[in-house]
């Protein structure tokens, strides 16, 4: 990691001494002190308030056991997470993940994202994230239920409306939710906004499903204006299949663009004629199948096993599937066929190799933090409604979204044009959500 600033570099080398190994999460910090370099050279104040040092360090790690009984009578063993990274601008706000690869360094590097990309949304959310490597699939309803309850169990003792407040992520979606919340109601003996992805009918809000992929494609459209252009004619390719994904998918569409390619951890399918999402959303969402399924019941449609998605020539790329998805030799191939756009819908899923590429080549590149913030900033909005006793519209909901979209765009592009180069999101977005929590950690004194 070179970073031109030996304050910074400092930073960085304290960082990855502590760290050993965490690649994830050091990728993470190392992209966004690059981007605070020219800050750091306007902002002595900063230096000699130690905002940078207190910022890549987590408020609070904790880590923990959880044992649940599979449907066998076996007792079985996985690890829980939850980061408190950052409480500078509001509670402790982000997902808890269900997947194998969980673990510290995947925790801290979501959490310190999340720290930026609750800042961005301007809603009055901190930085957190968790979860386990427990993984959902193949487990019966019954095995989840337990698992939740038991990851809940030691999860309530620190959390709550005011202090931290998780979501959903990869893994854990409304089945999950509502087991976690069941639990905590129990334990706690109280009925509070202290999940947020709820269910309609206890207190969840419209549009949280659509959010992170209606966001992104609002996003994209702000990008694609900027440059006088829109979705309308474009060829689109989205990677992934979940939630973030079917929703790219059908707000792209609806905004005019063509679908032609979607993935999941298996392979991907190519339709030249347009995603069809019912039968997507039919194999996905109801029946919990794998894309292949599509290629067998949509004629034309091919399927490819394996990895290749970002070798189909497009105009604007969405990958929404996990992170480092899209690496130095996928961004070659996306150029080569002439991407114009590309926009995060998951967590870093773009190498920094993949970025520089990119940015080298003139693509117009719109980074997670701020791409793919309509999830989190339409949990605050829940937040919002639990804590009034209210319950907006969908339309009410995606009106507030949209404009929460756009003005991440702008402030990001602001910030990029004022401290770096006017296109590079990248550095806009970091510069633009770093800029607010160093102003409230200075406020609020050594903390």
């Amino acid at each position: 990691m070179q970073i031109n600033n030996a304050y910074l570099a400092e930073v960085y080398q304290k960082v990855e001494k502590r760290n050993p190994g965490e690649k994830e999460f050091l990728q993470a910090v190392g992209e966004v002190l690059e981007s605070l370099v020219p800050v750091i050279e306007k902002r002595p104040d900063l230096v000699s308030s130690g905002v940078v040092e207190r910022l890549v360090e987590p408020e609070r790690f904790i880590q923990f056991r959880v044992a649940w009984t599979d449907d066998s009578g076996k007792v079985q063993v996985n690890r829980g997470f939850r980061v408190q990274y950052n409480s500078a601008i509001g509670p402790y706000k982000g997902g808890l993940r269900f997947h194998p690869s969980v673990c510290s360094s995947v925790i801290k590097f979501l959490g310190f994202e999340q720290i930026f990309k609750n800042s961005l949304t301007g809603l009055p959310m901190g930085g957190g994230k968790g979860g386990s490597d427990f993984d959902p699939k193949g487990k019966s309803d019954n095995e989840v239920m337990r698992f939740c309850q038991a990851f809940m169990t030691e999860l309530q003792k620190y959390i709550g409306p005011d202090t931290d407040v998780p979501a959903g992520d990869i893994g854990v979606g409304a089945r999950e939710i509502g087991f976690l919340f069941g639990q905590y109601k129990r334990i706690r003996d109280e009925f509070s906004g202290v999940l947020t992805g709820k269910g309609l009918t206890y207190g969840g809000s419209l549009a949280r499903t659509q959010a992170t992929g209606y966001g992104l494609c609002y996003f994209t459209d702000n990008m694609l204006k900027k440059k006088g252009d829109s979705f309308v004619g474009k060829k689109v390719v989205i990677s992934g299949s979940g939630n973030v994904a079917i929703y790219a998918c059908e707000k792209a569409t609806q905004l005019g663009a063509k679908v032609v390619a979607m993935s999941d951890s298996n392979g991907y399918v190519y339709d030249a004629n347009g995603i069809n999402l019912a039968v997507v959303k039919q194999i996905k969402e109801v029946e919990r199948g794998r894309i292949k399924e599509y290629a067998a019941r949509v004629p034309g449609a091919v399927y490819t096993e394996g990895k290749g998605i970002w070798n189909i020539k497009c105009d604007i790329a969405l990958p929404c599937a996990t992170q480092n998805e899209l690496n130095g030799d996928d961004a070659k191939a996306l150029i080569a066929n002439g991407v114009k756009y590309v926009a995060e819908g998951a967590n870093m899923p773009s190498t920094p190799e993949a970025i520089e590429l990119f940015l080298a080549n003139g693509i117009y590149f719109g980074p997670a933090k701020a791409a793919n913030a309509g999830g989190v900033a339409t949990s605050g909005l829940e937040m919002s409604q639990n804590s009034m006793r209210l319950s907006w519209t969908f339309e009410e909901v995606d009106e507030k979204l949209c404009g929460i979209m756009k003005n991440i765009f702008e402030n990001a592009s602001a910030a990029a044009k004022e401290y770096a180069q006017e296109d590079n999101l990248v550095a806009g977005a970091n510069i633009a959500g770093f800029l607010k929590v160093a102003e409230a950690m200075k406020a609020q004194g050594v903390l």
